[in-house]
């Protein structure tokens, strides 16, 4: 099973989001980790509710803010778009998905990014 990171530099907000879904809509094909180079103390709690309530996943449970240092060697490398020095790890394949941070955002632009990555999760799978 190939092993896929979603990487930014908090690992608060999209990448956490990713990492959720990945394991909701392709757990049977896919380890999902996410990360960062600097964590926070908690997960964004717009995207915790918004998740929670359009999935029913709490990713307060299984997830929390992680380094790059703290993931295994992965084989898919997906950046969420940091508009700053992505951070690198090494892995056979890399896409940027070049998704704007909704942090402090309305829940609209919020359910966009989420509605955002849902679609490219999916699209992941048949990569994979």
């Amino acid at each position: 099973m190939n092993k896929v990171a979603f990487i930014c530099v908090h690992n608060s907000c999209r990448s956490q989001i990713a990492e959720a879904l990945c394991k909701h809509f392709a757990g049977d094909v896919l380890e999902s980790y996410s990360a960062g180079t600097e964590t926070k103390p908690q997960i964004n709690q717009d995207a915790v509710r918004l998740v929670k309530q359009i999935y029913g996943i709490d990713m307060e449970l299984t997830q929390y803010s992680k380094l790059l240092s703290d993931i295994p060697p992965v084989d898919i490398v997906v950046t969420m778009g940091c508009n700053v020095e992505c951070p690198f790890l090494p892995c056979k394949h890399r896409e940027d998905w070049g998704l704007d941070d909704p942090t402090g955002k309305s829940d609209e632009v919020f359910i966009e990014v989420i509605k955002a990555i849902e679609s490219k999760v999916k699209e992941l799978i048949t990569i994979s």
